[in-house]
């Protein structure tokens, strides 16, 4: 049986120990909340798990930590809650990232880019409601605020929602709003969670491997019947993020350093 947390990746320890403090203190989450029922041993474990996936995601990403908790406004909950069937979720009015104690891996990267996307939403467009997403103001032709960096992430929007002559839904959202006609729902072609499953897909897709971070766009059952992108799409969406990451993270450095 696959090590359900198996990962490949540099060592960000050095084999020391870390607890739910270093975590916070080396990102500056806002806070970091642990549930009543999650034992000092569930506690120590996972700690590591998250420590190492949130290092693994700034490698792939290539940005500071401060990218990693949305400048301090990101909360971090582990074990408090939650609902039947749901692993993780982020929660708009607390700002709050929250994995479910008995959760499987593979959940951090699609609700982190779900708390990414809501940070973002003020920062790229004008006048959008706060519980809005970006990405969900950006299809709705919301006044943009621009800027270079803003211009980039409307191009990973671009190339996850729209056809390659930007006149269509792509195959992805089309796919997505089939299964949600069938279901009699809307869930998956929500623009903030087809975009949420396209970063997973450049996720799983780096070199760097943690199963704790992410997992199942490959061989799911949602990856088969085509809920994440596939083939050129799937390359041309991850140039794209890789695009974007790159110079905000090069953005982030140079403004640390200038405020120094």
């Amino acid at each position: 049986m696959r090590d359900p947390y198996h990962r490949q990746g540099r060592d960000h320890r050095g084999g020391a120990p870390v607890g739910f403090a270093d975590v916070r203190r080396r990102f500056g989450f806002r806070s970091i909340r642990i549930g009543r029922w999650v034992t000092a041993a569930e506690r120590d474990a996972s700690c590591l798990r998250f420590y190492d996936a949130l290092c693994d995601l700034m490698d792939i990403l290539k940005v500071p930590e401060s990218v990693i908790s949305l400048r301090g406004t990101l909360s971090l909950e582990y074990g408090t809650g939650g609902q039947p069937g749901v692993s993780a979720h982020y929660t708009l009015p607390s700002r709050a990232f929250a994995l479910a104690k008995n959760a499987g891996p593979g959940s951090i990267a699609h609700e982190w880019f779900h708390a990414f996307d809501h940070y973002m939403v003020d920062k790229a467009a004008r006048g959008a409601p706060p519980n809005w997403f970006a990405s969900k103001a950006w299809l709705s032709d919301q006044p943009p605020v621009r800027h270079p960096l803003n211009d980039l992430l409307f191009g990973c929007f671009s190339a996850i929602l729209l056809s390659a002559d930007g006149q269509s839904p792509s195959d992805l959202f089309q796919r997505s709003a089939r299964i949600d006609r069938a279901q009699q729902s809307l869930y998956f072609s929500l623009p903030e969670e087809v975009c949420a499953r396209a970063f997973e897909a450049f996720v799983q897709d780096a070199s760097v491997k943690n199963r704790f971070l992410v997992k199942g766009t490959l061989k799911s059952d949602e990856a088969k019947i085509g809920l994440y992108p596939e083939g050129a799409h799937r390359l041309q969406v991850n140039e794209a993020f890789e695009r974007y990451f790159a110079a905000l993270g090069q953005a982030v450095v140079r403004q640390a350093a200038a405020s120094r």
